[in-house]
C-alpha cells in the first residue's frame, strides 16, 4: 500500500520547537513515530512505542539527546537504542526502537520510512520554504478522512478546478478544456498547461472589472508518495494561442503541497502559497492562503464524500475520460516502484 523507500513530510519545521515538552506525534504510512529536538536543534524521529510494553514514547519526556519513556523509566537514545532500565544494571540488546533518518530541507521537515541506507536528499522533492528569501509565503495544514491515492487523482486532474472550486479558484469552465504536456519522470509527473482569455478566479473577482481576462500558466511537478509543486503565473489576456502568453505578467506565485497518508484512511496536507517579494499589493498573499484553505476544505468534501462511497461499493465498475490521463500515468509510476520494492525485498 505505501512505499517504503522515500521521503515522507512530517510538517513544517516552526512545528517542532525546542521546548522541554516539545514531542510531536505522527501517524506516517501506518506506522507511529514521535519526533523531537536534541538541544542542538537536530532532529530525532523515533517509533513511537516503548520496546518493554509499547507505551507511547510521546507521553515521555526529553533528557538531553535521549527520551525516557514514562511508563517504567526506559531511556533511548537518538539512535533508538535503549541506554538506561531502572533498577537493572544491564541493557539486553533487543532494548531498542526504530529511529527514522530525517532531514530539515526548505523548512519541511522529512521522514525516510524504508531502508536507511537508501536514503538520499536527492530524492527530496524540490519545494520553496517560507524562509525563502525571495518570496513571500504562508503555510498551512489541513486533515482529511481519505486514501492518499484519491490525493493522487485529485491533484493530478485540475480540470475538477471549474466544479469543485467554482466559489473559489474557479469561475470558469475553461478548466474543463485543459491540454496538459505531460511528461514521466523516473519517481513523478510533471505538467504544464495554459489556461487563456478567462476572467479572475472566484475569490479575486473583485479586485479587477469585470470584463478582465487573464492567461493562466501552471507548471506541476508531482514526486512519490504525494507531492504537488506548483509555480502559478497571471497575465494580461495575450493574442498567442500557443505556447507563453504575450501579455503582461501580473502575478508570479509559488506553492508547494505535500500529502502524507497517515494510514490508508486518512491523510495529513501540508502547504503553502504566496508570491515572489516586490511583486504583491498589502493583503494579497493572506487573500491567497485564505483562499486556498477555503478551496482545499472543497476538496475534503468532495473526497470524503468520495472515499465513503468507494468503501460502500468497492467492486464498483467506474468510467473513464480523457481528463484521467494524468492520475493514470502518476499512480503508473507509484505502482511500478511499489512492486519494484517488493520484489527486492522477496
Amino acid at each position: 500500500m505505501f512505499l517504503r523507500n522515500a521521503w515522507y513530510c512530517a510538517g513544517w519545521s516552526d512545528g517542532l520547537s525546542q521546548g522541554a515538552n516539545a514531542l510531536l506525534v505522527r501517524r506516517i504510512a501506518g506506522e507511529s513515530i514521535v519526533l523531537y529536538r536534541k538541544p542542538s536543534g537536530e532532529v530525532v524521529a523515533l517509533e513511537d512505542r516503548c520496546r518493554h510494553r509499547q507505551a507511547p514514547l510521546s507521553l515521555g519526556r526529553k533528557e538531553g539527546d535521549a527520551l525516557r519513556c514514562m511508563y517504567h523509566g526506559w531511556k533511548f537514545g537518538p539512535d533508538g537504542m535503549c541506554i538506561e532500565v531502572p533498577g537493572q544494571p544491564r541493557v539486553v540488546q533487543q532494548a531498542f526502537v526504530r529511529s527514522f533518518p530525517v532531514i530539515e530541507k526548505n523548512d519541511w521537515i522529512w521522514v525516510w520510512m524504508g531502508d536507511p541506507a537508501l536514503a538520499s536528499e536527492e530524492l527530496i522533492c524540490h519545494s520553496v520554504g517560507p524562509n525563502h528569501p525571495e518570496w513571500d509565503l504562508r503555510t498551512a495544514h489541513i486533515e482529511v478522512n481519505t486514501n492518499y491515492r484519491l490525493e493522487i487523482a485529485n491533484l493530478t486532474d485540475l480540470s475538477h478546478v471549474a466544479w469543485v472550486h467554482q466559489d473559489t479558484f474557479g469561475g470558469t469552465t475553461a478548466y474543463s478544456a485543459i491540454r496538459a504536456k505531460q511528461t514521466v519522470t523516473a519517481r513523478g509527473l510533471n505538467q504544464e498547461f495554459w489556461v487563456r482569455g478567462v476572467p479572475a478566479p472566484t475569490f479575486a473577482k473583485h479586485l479587477f472589472p469585470e470584463e478582465a481576462r487573464f492567461d493562466l500558466h501552471f507548471n506541476v511537478t508531482f514526486t512519490v508518495p504525494c507531492n504537488f509543486i506548483l509555480h502559478f503565473r497571471v497575465f494580461t489576456a495575450g493574442k498567442a494561442a500557443d505556447g507563453p502568453s504575450d501579455g503582461q505578467l501580473l502575478l508570479d506565485t509559488f506553492s508547494s503541497q505535500a500529502v502524507t497518508p497517515r494510514d490508508g484512511e486518512s491523510v495529513d496536507y501540508y502547504y503553502s502559497w504566496g508570491a515572489q517579494r516586490g511583486t504583491t499589493a498589502p493583503g494579497l498573499i493572506e487573500l491567497l492562503i485564505e483562499s486556498n484553505h477555503a478551496a482545499f476544505l472543497e476538496d475534503k468534501r468532495i473526497l470524503e464524500g468520495q472515499f465513503q462511497r468507494m468503501k460502500e461499493l468497492p467492486d464498483y465498475r467506474m468510467c473513464d475520460y480523457h481528463q484521467d490521463s494524468g492520475p493514470a500515468k502518476m499512480l503508473w509510476v507509484l505502482d511500478k516502484l511499489l512492486k519494484e520494492e517488493a520484489e527486492n525485498v522477496a
